[in-house]
């Protein structure tokens, strides 16, 4: 679902807008990266992989995914995504998603743009809850999620294959009410 009114970045020098099919080439370029996918379940063998997600937020349906390019304000570089998919309007629900090249790893700014979308969430979105899994190797994105006021609620055995191997994750959730 395309997003006319994106929220703010919440970090200096970077913006939000809408991901589009022009961003496919840089987005692929970081996420064949394997120090990026290491502690993900991104499977791709090619940047065609990504267009059903483009599909996705091309869609008007109302649970379609909806996703976002991190962009850098000098550049105009694809710094990363971030979004949200498995999208219920039933139950106001969805799980937060995000990815960063690794040029802008350590800066604090999956931290702010996560906590900027997930306020926009709740504020805009009229979400009630938003959460997050994250591989049990992936510490890095687990403290991402609670600096963000996630909380965890469990391990999910085997959720999600990761490259052919069942994974562990850890699921993180925050409420509007929170």
């Amino acid at each position: 679902m395309r997003i006319d009114a994106p929220p703010r970045s919440g970090f200096a020098g970077l913006s939000l807008r809408q991901l589009d099919r022009t961003d496919l080439d840089a987005w692929y370029a970081y996420l064949s990266n394997p120090d990026v996918v290491r502690h993900t379940s991104w499977n791709l063998h090619s940047r065609d992989d990504l267009l059903p997600l483009f599909d996705g937020i091309d869609s008007a349906q109302p649970d379609s995914i909806r996703r976002l390019a991190i962009v850098d304000d000098v550049s105009g570089a694809l710094a990363g995504t971030i979004g949200l998919h498995t999208v219920s309007t039933t139950n106001r629900s969805a799980e937060i998603a995000y990815d960063l090249a690794p040029s802008h790893w350590g800066r604090g700014i999956a931290s702010a743009v996560c906590a900027s979308v997930t306020a926009w969430a709740f504020d805009e979105g009229g979400f009630m809850r938003i959460q997050g899994v994250v591989l049990t190797s992936n510490a890095g994105s687990a403290r991402v999620l609670q600096k963000c006021g996630y909380r965890y609620e469990g391990l999910l055995r085997a959720y999600r294959m990761v490259r052919g191997v069942p994974g562990d994750f850890a699921m993180y959730a925050c409420i509007a009410t929170d």
